[in-house]
């Protein structure tokens, strides 16, 4: 940046005036999320008021516990498309903080009113129709899941809408291990499309071929750890009891968005493949 006749500060003084440490000014340069607007020979950094709003845009963003990379996608577009990919991350952390909670009620439950009665899923048996779907993979541990999940899918969406693809809230998370809170497994976000368009960067674009599939169906609200686990029992004893010849990893097909949803509205499918 030219600064020749503007007036510039420390990095001292900016960070006063931004609310923010020199340590955190150095992160967000290294990041490229704000670079000083000079460096002079002796490595000093030197800032402009112009610079202030987007240094309190990124300090606010962080102390809400955004990643810097999410910043970093709401900072150089529209304030329309920072306003979507706000509403978006937002929405993932409200569901993982709900599912945080729920988690905490039925224990809290169970241990202060013993055991509840045990939730029963009834299973069906379906096909999936063959689609073409934009892909992302990703190796998260339990406690990242969520926000992890959600980061892919708006990455991917975001790719959709840039090239005209249409879309609907349907997408679906193909578990390739065991995600639990002391390991991660690898997870492939994937999100059904119709149109023509390119790959880009990590996202991978194939067909889901048709399968079929048997599936038990939860509701928003108990699409948390443990008692989602009680669908995945009862989708994999009836692939046992059949003697079904599984085909492919266990996914959960999510419906629409969490929150475009109500408390009871069927939410997710936990499914698996199969071959009679």
């Amino acid at each position: 940046m030219n600064t020749r006749g503007i007036a510039t500060m420390t990095i001292g003084e900016f960070g006063r005036r931004a609310g923010l440490t020199v340590k955190a000014l150095r992160l967000y340069e290294g990041s490229g999320l704000l670079p000083p607007a000079e460096v002079d020979p002796s490595g000093y950094r030197r800032y402009t008021s112009a610079q202030l709003d987007r240094a309190v845009r990124i300090g606010l963003l962080r102390r809400l516990g955004m990643p810097l990379a999410v910043i970093a996608e709401t900072l150089d577009v529209p304030d329309t498309a920072a306003v979507r990919r706000l509403d978006q991350w937002w929405a993932a952390e409200e569901a993982a903080a709900a599912a945080r909670r729920e988690s905490y009620i039925w224990l809290r439950t169970r241990l202060a009113h013993g055991d509840e009665p045990e939730r029963r899923y009834e299973v069906h048996i379906a096909t999936s129709p063959a689609r073409k779907v934009a892909t992302l993979a990703i190796e998260v541990d339990q406690e990242h899941l969520v926000p992890g999940m959600g980061a892919a899918e708006w990455e991917i969406r975001r790719h959709l809408e840039e090239q005209g693809a249409s879309t609907t809230g349907e997408h679906w998370a193909i578990y390739h291990g065991q995600v639990t809170p002391d390991s991660e497994a690898r997870v492939e976000v994937c999100v059904p499309y119709a149109g023509v368009l390119e790959p880009a960067g990590r996202i991978i674009l194939r067909i889901e071929p048709e399968r079929l599939i048997t599936y038990a169906e939860v509701t928003r609200d108990d699409c948390f750890y443990p008692r989602i686990v009680g669908a995945y029992g009862a989708v994999s004893e009836h692939v046992r009891a059949a003697g079904l010849i599984v085909t492919a990893p266990p996914r959960e097909i999510y419906l629409d968005s969490w929150d475009r949803l109500a408390a009871t509205d069927p939410f997710v499918h936990v499914a698996q493949p199969f071959e009679g």
